[in-house]
């Protein structure tokens, strides 16, 4: 029987999901916090964490990466509000397998930890029977084909691909959280003389800053404590491929360096060892951040990131692009329908109504995976509203003001519409960013970190509302 732990603090509904996960035949043990979590760990064994996001002594995101360089094989979910998905977005990307949202459908729960398991013992298994896996990004799990949709902004994304792939220039993709960044990576590489190499994904924000330079490069037994033998880096392995590093500006700067001597020789060393290895790789980096002002900070080489761009890509948001809603849903519903065994048809009229109201800050990845809980919700032919997360065509974050406080006459909005709820959100969210950013006398990076979000997204929603 595999073994689940369930963090949680709410004591309640702790024991109604331990209850219910019990019997449907899985061992469950709880913690409330984050340190009794880990320290579980130390005395048992377990196949998956289920963890909330908000606990008395931290946060899941602490615990999920404390989880993945201890304990790198153990999947990890998250709870969480639906408030919170820009921090459940960027979990995935730190290597949870899902999040599933406060209220718990009990259907979705259990699918969920049963894919969860599933994956895990399939990714063993590979690890066992393969020598050089070709990716080691978690959002490889289920592959899918690439949309390239028929919007102007698409169709000119795709222009630069085909024309950018055949080369073997470096790449840099910009471009929010959810956007799609590998999948264009992967385009480039499917589309270039590389195609029939390696093309190996790293997330270098889920990567210990400790082990970065051994994930990379490889090591030699002996390097340092711990490293009991040789070590394949993943620039070896992608070897007459590309290689995808994804976040690069979260690398540190002893890393960095490493990396710009391995773009300029086109060789590199192991950690500990003298030996200087030859590589053919290309390289495409992503990231969220505006690596020009983090090179004025100095957290990042301005050399570096010139060698980087030799050649930029903009990933779409999905809300500046919704002529091709309906071709990512449509490949996202056959996905869900194959991966959960259903044949649901398509969306109700109710549905696309909603679906084109949302603004989407969650992106592709958000889309993505409200159409797998919907088709696992879906007991008919066609999605419809009561299969949706409520949160996106009634969001009580949009009737929140920006002291906190709710409106006196909040109870008149039963019957506003989607639209109606987007038009008061982005009039609230254009308030609270330009409160701050007087609060903060324009300090835009102490702006972006006390509103949660990175720099670019904050310059990119200045001049949306005019605030420059």
């Amino acid at each position: 029987m595999k073994r689940i732990l369930l963090v949680e603090d709410d004591l309640t509904y702790s024991r109604i999901v331990k209850t219910f996960l019990e019997k449907n035949g899985f061992i469950i043990q709880t913690a409330i916090k984050v340190k009794e979590a880990q320290q579980l760990f130390s005395n048992s064994k377990f196949d998956l964490i289920i963890a909330d996001f908000r606990l008395p002594d931290g946060t899941g995101m602490e615990l999920l990466q404390w989880s993945k360089s201890n304990y790198p094989h153990t999947q990890v979910i998250l709870i969480t509000h639906y408030s919170d998905i820009r921090i459940a977005i960027k979990a995935m990307k730190l290597g949870a397998f899902e999040y599933i949202t406060k209220p718990i459908n009990p259907d979705e729960l259990l699918a969920t930890v049963k894919e969860s398991l599933s994956a895990k013992i399939q990714e063993h298994d590979s690890t066992e029977n393969t020598a050089a896996p070709t990716s080691f990004s978690p959002k490889n799990k289920v592959k899918s084909s690439y949309v390239i949709g028929t919007s102007a902004e698409a169709e000119k994304l795709e222009k630069h691909i085909q024309l950018v792939a055949p080369t073997d220039l470096s790449v840099l993709v910009l471009g929010e959280t959810g956007t799609g960044k590998e999948f264009i990576s992967r385009r480039i590489h499917d589309l270039s003389t590389r195609k029939d190499g390696a093309f190996i994904a790293i997330d270098c924000g889920a990567l210990p800053k400790e082990l970065a330079g051994s994930e990379l490069f490889g090591h030699v037994k002996g390097a340092f404590t711990g490293a009991l033998e040789n070590k394949t880096g993943h620039f070896e392995m992608a070897n007459g491929g590309t290689i995808f590093l994804d976040e690069i500006g979260n690398l540190s700067y002893d890393v960095q360096i490493q990396l710009l001597r391995a773009i300029q020789e086109r060789t590199i060393r192991k950690i500990g060892g003298n030996k200087e290895i030859q590589i053919d790789v290309r390289i495409i980096a992503a990231t969220n951040d505006n690596l020009i002002l983090q090179a004025g900070d100095g957290h990042f080489r301005e050399d570096l990131y010139h060698r980087l761009n030799e050649f930029t890509l903009s990933a779409i948001p999905l809300r500046s692009k919704k002529e091709d809603l309906q071709d990512f849903a449509d490949q996202f519903l056959e996905e869900s329908n194959a991966r959960l065994g259903k044949n649901v048809k398509g969306f109700s009229p109710e549905v696309w109504e909603i679906f084109l109201a949302y603004d989407w800050p969650g992106n592709l990845r958000e889309l993505r995976n409200i159409i797998k809980r919907a088709v696992l919700l879906t007991s008919g032919s066609y999605v419809e509203k009561d299969s949706l997360p409520a949160d996106i065509y009634e969001p009580s974050v949009s009737l929140v003001g920006s002291n906190g406080s709710y409106p006196s006459n909040s109870s008149k909005t039963d019957k506003l519409s989607p639209k109606d709820y987007k038009s008061q959100w982005i009039e609230q969210e254009k308030e609270l960013i330009q409160k701050v950013l007087m609060d903060t006398k324009f300090n835009k990076s102490k702006t972006a970190r006390i509103l949660n979000m990175d720099r670019k997204t904050l310059y990119s929603k200045m001049e949306k509302y005019g605030l420059d």
